[in-house]
């Protein structure tokens, strides 16, 4: 990874924001894919709007997309691109979905970006480097115990059954859940305003972002054992400001 790959990365998120704009309380088409997620005209002109910059700027690079698939994905550098990260949300004009773009070298997210095109958030975090809001280095906040900890996770209806579960024996234990949020969570965590996420069931490109800009900012993520996220990482995911939380939602999970 280079600045330039850094440069590259916001050029991306910017583009996508061009095309989500447009979109956002409009009309627009909307589709249930095979997994009975929805997906719209703005998912699809973000992605195609980023892997066509990606496709002259770094054409022997692969791309993994939500919505249009694989292109060399056994590339040594794989661009990792989620459109619009929380479709639900944007569908009912909620302004907390998210942009996440990452970059992965042999099999290391090493760049990641959280854009959230309407209230003109971003994240932006790099391996080696402190993550950047909004231009400005920022740092998760200090919480060593869970009792103390603001918990936020998207929706309980998005774990399975028994997940869901062991997440609410961590809830349980935690000073407060907050619900809804999508990727802008993993932002706020990273700016010290949530202490910690869980999520299940997420793909590469719902994570992999998310990784550079928690640890740049101070803290870690893992999956639901404890043990470091990477490509081949099944999608149970914990995100903590302070990684003395780790430990004790581990615990509780299993």
């Amino acid at each position: 990874m280079t600045n330039d790959d850094i440069i590259l990365a916001n050029r991306l998120a910017e583009a996508a924001g061009e095309a989500i704009r447009p979109f956002f309380r409009a009309r627009f088409d909307l589709e249930t894919k095979a997994d009975a997620s929805p997906v719209t005209e703005a998912d699809r002109a973000a992605e195609a709007a980023m892997r066509a910059i990606i496709e002259v700027e770094r054409p022997t690079d692969g791309i993994i997309g939500e919505e249009y698939g694989r292109e060399r994905e056994d590339a040594d550098r794989v661009w990792v691109l989620d459109p619009i990260d929380g479709t639900r949300a944007f569908i009912a004009g909620r302004p907390l979905f998210g942009t996440l773009i990452a970059l992965v070298e042999d099999r290391q997210p090493v760049l990641g970006v959280i854009d959230q095109p309407i209230a003109r958030d971003r994240w932006v975090g790099a391996s080696g480097q402190l993550t950047m809001f909004n231009g400005v280095p920022v740092r998760s906040r200090a919480c060593a115990r869970l009792a103390d900890a603001h918990l936020g996770s998207t929706s309980p209806a998005l774990f399975a059954a028994s997940d869901y579960d062991r997440f609410a024996r961590v809830s349980a234990a935690a000073g407060d859940v907050l619900w809804g949020g999508d990727c802008h969570n993993y932002g706020l965590t990273a700016s010290g305003h949530l202490d910690a996420v869980i999520e299940s069931g997420l793909k590469l490109y719902d994570f992999a972002a998310l990784i550079p800009v928690i640890e740049g900012a101070g803290g870690r993520m893992t999956d639901w054992q404890g043990r470091p996220l990477d490509a081949n990482s099944a999608g149970d995911v914990i995100a903590a400001g302070d990684d003395r939380l780790i430990e004790q939602i581990v615990a509780l999970l299993n």
